[in-house]
């Protein structure tokens, strides 16, 4: 019997196994799942994803910690951080070092309240506490914010009119009218951009600090070295910065901001449903948060600096209004000090009166079970806008009237100082409360400098009532 002949070449390639499929690459595997993962959203949650890969921004991380720090060196904050350098020189820098760790705790706080429960502060309050607190703290804090935002309106107004000279109140009526229709008709992925871009506006305080003549020698002894003096009025503008820095308003906002950043994201839960995004979002809120106070209490100090190497210098010891100190600034640090300065007041306000109207507007709400929230279309939440225009509108009418926006501005502090400490109180005991925080209470060393931030606005409200 003869062998078998061996197989042609092409026999050979027929019987030849086939060749393995080659392996994917990691990123071309890594693509695939985010795709098929991607399709398994509903549509709402893939137009929400395509809208926030095309709407990144180089500082997308900074979100409500930014905007909220910002927002603390409205007009009226300029006034008392340029009071506080023209009347005490150097000697108050070491308030905004002081402030900065007590100020980023009790608003990181607030932020883990509303991430944590998605809830803003008045909602919880409602929820576990007992009415007649509520209605107290929204009552007055609506009084305080209102106050706040009619003066804030004077100072931008009387800024626009040493660029442009006519009637102050025209400008006053023309930002009011702009601030409340951005704030309700702009969609709100779009509002928060504008915020943050007008936020940079303080920069303006960071070019005034450089275009005078600073001794930054006796300014670095002065803020890590700080001497005291001992005269009561000294302490009382102490207890003023403490009162500017550290507000209910801002309480407010930050923790219903958390919330509106769930509501229109469909990855984010509140934290008590979905434990699993705890530690990334525990910490951006952190880091958030101090970058935001950070900057804040920078922008302050440099307010600072400049008054007290310029007006203080001169023997310019009185300042009542941030337009009163741009006006000084222009003599004896030149134009472009003075023009910077009184720009800055603009923006500042630009972006601290839908603050305070959005936090009266969000305090209401929660509190009376009002849909609310910036995310949601007018139609949707009309009696949480109307409270935005209503308030912006009494805002207006108090520059229309006889009222000293001084003696406005000292009630809006006293005000402030009432709501400020059981509001403080009441946080801190919500945020340790495991019926409402669940697993995510404090941990110890933020709760200590919470508690060290609440005594020592106690201290400040008791010596502010004690001049009175």
């Amino acid at each position: 019997m003869k062998n078998p002949s061996p197989p042609s070449g092409e026999e050979r390639s027929k019987l030849a196994p086939a060749p393995a499929a080659k392996e994917p690459g990691r990123w071309r595997r890594l693509f695939a799942l985010k795709r098929s993962k991607s399709h398994t959203l509903p549509l709402a949650g893939r137009i929400a994803r395509y809208h926030a890969a095309r709407s990144w921004h180089p500082f997308a991380f900074l979100r409500a910690g930014f905007i909220t720090g910002a927002a603390d060196d409205d007009p009226s904050g300029i006034a008392t951080y340029s009071e506080a350098g023209a009347a005490f020189g150097f000697s108050m820098c070491w308030v905004m070092l002081f402030t900065w760790p007590l100020m980023a705790a009790i608003q990181e706080i607030s932020a883990r309240i509303g991430r944590v429960t998605g809830e803003g502060i008045a909602g919880n309050i409602r929820a576990h506490y007992p009415k007649a607190l509520l209605q107290a703290i929204v009552a007055l804090l609506l009084l305080a914010n209102i106050l706040n935002l009619g003066a804030d309106l004077g100072a931008m107004g009387s800024a626009v009119r040493l660029f442009l000279g006519g009637s102050s109140r025209v400008y006053v009526v023309l930002f009011a009218v702009l601030c409340a229709g951005l704030e309700v008709f702009s969609r709100y992925e779009r509002y928060v951009r504008i915020l943050k871009w007008t936020a940079l506006s303080l920069f303006a305080y960071v070019a005034a600090v450089f275009a005078v003549k600073v001794p930054w020698g006796e300014v670095a002894l002065s803020t890590f070295l700080p001497r005291f003096l001992w005269r009561s009025d000294y302490w009382v503008t102490i207890v003023g910065v403490l009162g500017t820095t550290i507000s209910p308003y801002l309480f407010f906002w930050q923790s219903s901001e958390e919330v509106e950043d769930e509501r229109i994201s469909p990855d984010r839960h509140p934290l008590l449903a979905a434990p699993d995004e705890a530690p990334g979002e525990l910490h951006r809120i952190r880091v958030d948060t101090l970058a935001g106070m950070g900057f804040s209490n920078l922008i302050s100090l440099f307010i600072i600096i400049t008054t007290a190497a310029t007006l203080n210098r001169h023997g310019i010891t009185v300042i009542e209004t941030s337009t009163e100190a741009a006006l000084a600034l222009k003599p004896i640090a030149g134009p472009f000090a003075f023009a910077v300065f009184a720009a800055g007041i603009i923006g500042t306000g630009l972006l601290a009166i839908p603050v305070l109207a959005g936090s009266a507007a969000y305090a209401l709400g929660e509190a009376l079970g009002w849909p609310s929230g910036l995310s949601r279309p007018p139609r949707d939440a009309k009696a949480f806008y109307a409270t935005i225009a209503i308030a912006t509108l009494v805002g207006i009418t108090f520059n229309f009237t006889d009222i000293n926006p001084i003696r406005a501005l000292f009630w809006c502090a006293v005000l402030n100082g009432v709501v400020a400490v059981p509001l403080m109180v009441v946080m801190m005991v919500m945020a340790s409360d495991r019926k409402v925080m669940g697993d995510f209470t404090l941990p110890p060393l933020l709760k200590s400098v919470g508690w060290v931030s609440t005594v020592a606005m106690a201290a400040a409200s008791a010596a502010m009532f004690a001049t009175l």
